[in-house]
């Protein structure tokens, strides 16, 4: 078996059409060649999109955090 990763862009025109992907892994096991779009993720830090409309900085997140250490204490 060996696969690579493709840009669909690269694929004759019919197949780049039908493929909704930006790449594709292509894989031959026993003569039958499979291509497989690849989805990638829109955001690079699937955690970064729960905080996009929050005030919260860095510099109150650890301010809220010491206060809560000291409360506890």
């Amino acid at each position: 078996m060996s696969e690579m990763v493709l840009y669909v862009k690269t694929l004759p025109e019919p197949l780049y059409r039908m493929i909704r992907a930006e790449k594709v892994k292509v894989s031959e096991t026993n003569g039958i060649i499979s291509l497989t779009p690849i989805m990638e993720a829109k955001s690079g830090c699937p955690l970064r999109g729960l905080a996009a409309e929050s005030s919260l900085t860095v510099d109150k997140f650890l301010a809220l955090t010491h206060d809560e250490k000291e409360m506890g204490q």
